[in-house]
């Protein structure tokens, strides 16, 4: 009796989180009345829109955090001081890295354990890699076609641009999706590339999320523009093909639940 007690007491009710994929994995996991405040970027669910917002990813507000009162604040491993922070006004954290794939799958347990439902939290993983392994076995070929996606560069321009090079969690989903990262080799996560690096490689689809820098809000004009703006490159073969995307939705730079959303989307980017 005196052990359920304890762990009752160390379950948190007051949870804040400061990235959308961690905000994202507490709601799938079932832990969303407990969220307390999110980020400046979180959109998803719906329903995190009342919820106050403690600063971006990158710089979240600790003073804020502190006065909400949190039992437990979700934070990424790259921010050590943000934990020595909290820690130092006596409020527990769980560091989390998302970087990879395979990372955003582990930390479904891992945020399971830490608020007191591991079996949602391993219920999830399961399902991921289960829906990722399903879709590698439907989509394997000898030859798989070869993606480019653009995560900035000039707006209205094909200048300043970087990709996704190997490393990181898009290059893993493009793979599971069936897919080759034509950047995979790079010695970089988000190499620069040019217009003529990308003749040289020409990549059966480009994917252009580039100068959406909110994924919010994003006009259907403004995304048939950026369509056009690869036009003046007929030389590529994704150009001809009518393969270039230009997306604007968090479902790609979220490295949370909704990976198997992503994938597929990628798997019929591909087809």
């Amino acid at each position: 009796m005196i052990w359920l007690l304890l762990l009752a007491a160390a379950i948190p009710e007051r949870i804040v989180s400061t990235a959308p994929s961690f905000t994202e994995m507490l709601f799938a996991a079932g832990a969303g009345d407990k969220v307390v405040a999110v980020s400046s970027y979180c959109h998803f669910p719906a329903s995190v829109e009342r919820l106050p917002r403690i600063g971006t990813y990158l710089e979240p507000n600790v003073e804020a955090i502190i006065r909400l009162r949190p039992d437990l604040v979700l934070v990424h491993a790259e921010h050590p001081q943000i934990v020595r922070q909290l820690k130092a006004a006596g409020i527990s954290t769980l560091s989390l890295r998302n970087t990879s794939l395979e990372e955003t799958l582990l930390s479904a347990a891992e945020i399971g354990r830490a608020i007191g439902r591991p079996r949602e939290g391993l219920a999830l993983e399961a399902k991921l890699r289960n829906g990722l392994a399903e879709m590698r076995k439907r989509t394997a070929s000898p030859k798989p076609r070869t993606l480019l996606f653009i995560v900035g560069r000039t707006p209205g321009r094909l200048d300043g641009m970087l990709a996704v090079g190997k490393g990181s969690y898009l290059n893993d989903l493009i793979s599971a999706a069936g897919g080759r990262n034509v950047l995979a080799d790079s010695p970089v996560a988000y190499p620069k590339i040019s217009v003529e690096g990308i003749l040289r490689l020409n990549p059966d689809v480009i994917v252009d999320m580039g100068d959406m820098t909110e994924t919010k809000g994003v006009s259907a004009a403004h995304i048939n523009e950026v369509v056009r703006l690869w036009s003046a490159v007929p030389g590529l073969r994704a150009v001809q093909n009518k393969k270039v995307f230009a997306v604007a939705s968090d479902i790609y730079v979220v490295p949370g639940p909704r990976v198997l959303e992503a994938a597929a989307a990628f798997r019929r980017m591909l087809e």
